[in-house]
């Protein structure tokens, strides 16, 4: 293909993958919208996916396989960067899959609306069935920060705009596209939306999801170098509150869940405790932000209610409630 054709740019980051990458690459190839490349970047793989990938780039000029030592989901993502050559770019992990026409509604959607990002729903596919999540039309930017959705595969983005803002992942660290996607927030003109469920998010039974170890407080260097970006960006006069939010809403639900899911005590603990101590260390006074008491979404109660006593409780009960 033309580069100069390129609508929708894909980046596939592809490591050890060769069990789910062809029903991938068919979702990719099968799009409606022909005037796509597929970007797939072969991360070191050692098992089959790079003989799979070669095989399809002989047959769709589409995809380009770009090959690089093994440096982890966010070091792959990056390194397509520069070859990007599409309007709008998208990203897909290599064991999800899309439908038919994703990429071509989000893409008339992304032209109709002039918009820096479009988004899509999607269904979370276990073995047997799927459910499928629904997002809220969002377009605050304090909001965004707040209660978007991070995940970066069910979104386009304006390539010009994006590389304007010069972020990319947080190379070695999980949770990257927190980091990602609160960095971009602020230099948004407009998001866009479309009420398919384009992206079949795989569930898989060795998800990160499923066994916690220490490394899930990572998400406190992920917070942090938000933190430390706003503050060299100049952001945190409009932006601080939000993020406070931010800060509460994720370590007071969805980190403090993934902790009570580490099997070793001791590592449990130390989990726990310091969790609690990165959100009181970084916002002393986070109890009196005004978002979190106009907050009435899911575990409001539970977020207000937090103090160093009922926290201690919930950390020690979540652990049994989980079992």
């Amino acid at each position: 293909m033309n580069n100069t054709n390129v609508k929708v740019s894909i980046i596939v980051p592809i490591y050890n993958v060769e069990n789910y990458l062809e029903k991938c690459l068919d979702s990719l190839t099968g799009q409606s919208l022909n005037d796509i490349e597929i970007l797939a970047v072969n991360d070191g793989s050692t098992d089959g996916s790079l003989k799979i990938l070669e095989n399809y780039a002989s047959k769709d000029s589409r995809i380009v396989v770009l090959n690089k030592e093994n440096g982890g989901l966010s070091d792959a993502r990056n390194y397509a960067f520069p070859y990007i050559h599409g309007e709008y770019v998208g990203f897909i992990d290599s064991d999800d899959y899309v439908d038919p026409k994703m990429y071509e509604v989000m893409y008339n959607r992304a032209i109709e609306t002039s918009s820096d990002i479009v988004e899509c729903n999607l269904p979370h596919t276990f073995d047997d069935y799927e459910d499928t999540e629904i997002g809220r039309h969002i377009h605050d930017k304090k909001e965004l920060i707040m209660n978007g959705r991070s995940v970066v595969w069910n979104k386009i983005y304006k390539t010009s705009w994006l590389l304007e803002t010069g972020v990319r992942f947080p190379k070695g660290l999980i949770y990257e596209d927190v980091n990602f996607y609160c960095k971009i927030v602020p230099f948004l003109n407009k998001i866009e939306y479309v009420e398919e469920p384009f992206v079949h998010y795989v569930q898989r039974g060795t998800s990160i999801n499923n066994f916690q170890t220490l490394k899930t407080m990572q998400i406190f260097d992920i917070l942090d170098d938000i933190h430390k970006f706003y503050e060299e960006k100049g952001f945190m006069d409009e932006y601080g509150e939000a993020l406070e939010f931010l800060y509460t809403r994720i370590l007071l639900c969805s980190s403090l869940s993934r902790m009570s899911r580490i099997k070793d005590p001791s590592d449990r603990k130390k989990a726990i405790s310091s969790n609690w101590n990165k959100l009181v260390s970084t916002f002393p006074n986070w109890r009196k932000g005004r978002y979190l008491k106009e907050y009435k979404g899911k575990n409001a109660g539970f977020m207000k209610a937090m103090n160093p006593l009922t926290y201690t409780l919930a950390g020690l009960l979540l652990p049994i409630l989980k079992k």
